[in-house]
Order: structure tokens, then C-alpha cells, then sequence
């Protein structure tokens, strides 16, 4: 039914627990995984006095953060790849997008003709969501797709 699921990740934990999910899915409909993340671009701020432009600092810095977290996201999800194809038997791809997430997730499912998006949410809100947004609920009004959407309970520590 789904010849390609999108596999949304941030890099935590929690977002990870979606993956035996979606794995289920790609078994059971013999799918191709698409193991994604975004990137958000860096804010490049500004000093200006009134009348003047601003002049960015650190630009230089700033686009070789950019470049690191995108190689750590791309070493990231190659690891997972590899540990998909060789346990589960699945056929499994990764990409990375330099964006905001949720256009980033809807502009790649456009695009790359996914049929699934699979994705966890954070359970934020209130304030944190009102500052940090949410992802999992940009892709569910922008998408128009099927959505696999898993709210993962936190481990409590010890």
C-alpha cells in the first residue's frame, strides 16, 4: 500500500521510538524507508545602529556549524540505515534537508512521491510550544498524506 515511508528524526531518543513503527509498516506492505532530518538554519544576528544595515557576526562560524550538524545528521541516520538493511532486511535510504522542519518534511514528501509520514511527537504545550512550535502538527495541516503519529512517554529516571 505504501511504497515509501518517511521516517522523521531529530536526533533524540524520543523521536526514535517511531522507528519499530514504521518498520512494522515497511515489513508488512514491503515499503522503502526514508530516513529524514532537518536541519534548522542558523539565525545570523545583527549589530546596527538606527539608519545603518547591520553587520552579521560570525557568519563564518555560523556556516561551519551548519556544515558539521549536517555531516553529523547524514553520519547519524547512515548508521541507522545500516543497522536497518542488515537486521530487518528492509530497504532503507536517508537524506537530510537545511530548513525548518516542518516545510523541510512537506516540500521532501512533495518531491520524493512519499505515500507515508512517520513521525514522533514531543508533547509540548503551552509556552513551549507556543516558542518552539510544533513539528508533528505543521506536517499534519500542510502534508495532505497519511501520518503515523506516536506521542512516546518519556522514561522516568531512577
Amino acid at each position: 500500500m505504501f511504497k515509501k515511508i518517511l521516517v522523521c528524526l531529530d536526533g533524540s531518543e524520543l523521536a526514535e521510538k517511531v522507528l519499530p513503527y514504521a518498520v512494522e509498516e515497511a515489513e508488512r506492505f514491503d515499503s522503502e524507508l526514508v530516513l529524514f532530518r532537518a536541519i534548522s538554519e542558523p539565525y545570523l544576528l545583527s549589530v546596527s545602529l538606527p539608519g545603518m544595515p547591520g553587520i552579521p557576526i560570525n557568519a563564518d562560524k555560523t556556516e561551519n556549524q551548519e556544515l558539521r550538524e549536517e555531516r553529523a545528521a547524514r553520519a547519524y541516520l547512515m548508521s541507522l540505515a545500516k543497522k536497518l538493511r542488515n537486521e530487518r532486511k528492509l530497504r532503507v535510504d536517508y537524506d537530510t534537508a537545511i530548513e525548518a522542519a516542518g516545510p523541510a518534511i512537506t516540500g521532501y514528501c512533495e518531491k520524493h512521491a512519499i505515500e507515508l509520514i512517520a513521525i514522533a511527537t514531543h508533547g509540548r504545550s503551552g509556552a513551549g510550544r507556543a516558542l518552539i512550535g510544533s513539528v508533528a502538527d505543521y506536517v499534519v495541516r500542510h502534508s495532505g498524506l497519511p501520518i503515523l503519529l506516536i506521542r512516546p512517554q518519556q522514561e522516568k529516571s531512577k
